[in-house]
C-alpha cells in the first residue's frame, strides 16, 4: 500500500471516479483554474475539461440547486463548497429538497449528490471560518454524513458517497489534509455506518470521529506505554447512519465511555452517542459517561485563545484518568 496524504487520496479518488463514470462530474468555487482552495482538485480540468469539472459563481444556494437537479436527471454530482462555514447559503437546497424528494416522489427520483467540505479550527481563520457544524446535518433523515480521519477512510467513504444514490455531505477537516497514511489500492470502498475499533483496550473505551479520532488513537497509545492503562478508541466514521452496535459493544467490554469530539458539546454528535449508550448499556456502566468538547464560544482568531477554546489533547488526558478505574496497589 502507498502511503499518502488524505488531499493526494482525495484526488486520486476524484479522478478514479471520473475516469469510471462519464456520469461523475465536479462542481465548486475555484475548483478548475485555481484548482481547489486546498488544491483537492489540482490537475481535474486539465485532463477532464469544463464539462466534467465546472468552476461556479460565489452562490452556494444556486449551484447546489443545480447540482441536485442534475442529480434527479440521473448525474452524480460532486460540490465541493469552499469551508462548511458557507453551507448555510445552500441550506434550503440540501434540506428542503436534496434530503427529501427521493422520499416525497415515492422512490422514483434518487438523488445521488455528493457534498465535500472542509471544516474545523486550529488554522487561526476566526470564528464565521472555523465550525464545526455537522450536527445539522446528521440530524436530518434523506442525508448520509460521513467524517473520515485517515487517508484510506477518506478513499473508501469518498469512492461509496459517489456511488450511492442519496444525497452525502462529505466532512473533511482541515488539518487532516497533510496527514499521512498507507491507502489500499483499487476498489477500495468502506460501508456506510460501519464505525472501526482502531485500538483495542479493556479499562475505558474513547468514542470519536474526524480529526479527534486521530488525536484520540495518539492519547490512547502515550496513555498505555506511560501507564499500562488500556484505552480502546472508536472511530465512528460514519455519522448518519450511525454504527450503535460497534460503539455498544465496546463499551459493554470496557465499562466506561468519553465521547470526544472537536465541536460544541451542546446538543451535538456526542450527545446522541451519549443517549444512546444510557439507553442501551446503562447496567454495563461502571462510571457516568464524559463528553470532552471544545468551549462554547465563537473561535477566537488569537492563537492562545482560539487552542484554548478547542479541545484536544490535554482535555482527553485529564478525562481519562478521571474516569480511568483506580489500580489496586
Amino acid at each position: 500500500m502507498a502511503e499518502i496524504t488524505m488531499r493526494q487520496a482525495l484526488n486520486e479518488t476524484l479522478r478514479e471516479e471520473l475516469l469510471r463514470d462519464e456520469d461523475v462530474f465536479l462542481l465548486g468555487e475555484e475548483i478548475g483554474v485555481f484548482e481547489g482552495s486546498y488544491k483537492i482538485t489540482a490537475g481535474l480540468l486539465k485532463e477532464f475539461g469544463p464539462k466534467r469539472v465546472v468552476d461556479t459563481p460565489i452562490a452556494e444556494n444556486g449551484f447546489v440547486g443545480m447540482a441536485t437537479g442534475a442529480a434527479m436527471l440521473g448525474l452524480r454530482p460532486v460540490v465541493e463548497i469552499m469551508t462548511i462555514n458557507f453551507i448555510a447559503l445552500a441550506i434550503d437546497e440540501i434540506l428542503n429538497h436534496a434530503a427529501k424528494i427521493y422520499y416525497m416522489f415515492g422512490g422514483q427520483t434518487p438523488v445521488p449528490l455528493v457534498i465535500r467540505t472542509p471544516g474545523g479550527g486550529g488554522q487561526q481563520l476566526s470564528a464565521t471560518h472555523s465550525q464545526n457544524l455537522e450536527v445539522w446535518f446528521a440530524h436530518i433523515p434523506g442525508l448520509e454524513v460521513v467524517a473520515p480521519s485517515t487517508p484510506a477512510d477518506a478513499k473508501g467513504l469518498l469512492r461509496t458517497a459517489i456511488r450511492n444514490n442519496n444525497p452525502v455531505i462529505f466532512l473533511e477537516n482541515l488539518a487532516l489534509y497533510n496527514v499521512k497514511g498507507e491507502v489500499p489500492e483499487g476498489e477500495y470502498t468502506i460501508p456506510f455506518g460501519k464505525a472501526k475499533v482502531t485500538k483495542e483496550g479493556t479499562d475505558l473505551t474513547v468514542i470519536s470521529y474526524s480529526r479527534m479520532a486521530s488525536v484520540a488513537l495518539d492519547v490512547a497509545n502515550r496513555i498505555e506505554q506511560e501507564s499500562g492503562l488500556s484505552v480502546e478508541v472508536v472511530d465512528l466514521r460514519s455519522l448518519r447512519p450511525l454504527d450503535t452496535e460497534t460503539v455498544l459493544t465496546s463499551v459493554k467490554k470496557t465499562n466506561r465511555a468519553i465521547i470526544f469530539e472537536e465541536d460544541w458539546r451542546t446538543y451535538g454528535i456526542g450527545a446522541e452517542v451519549a443517549a444512546v449508550i444510557q439507553e442501551e448499556a446503562f447496567d454495563d456502566l461502571d462510571a457516568p459517561i464524559k463528553r470532552v468538547a471544545s468551549v462554547e464560544v465563537p473561535l477566537p482568531y488569537s492563537k492562545p485563545l482560539e487552542l484554548a477554546a478547542l479541545t484536544g489533547a490535554k482535555q482527553l488526558i485529564d478525562a481519562i484518568h478521571e474516569l480511568a478505574p483506580r489500580r489496586r496497589r
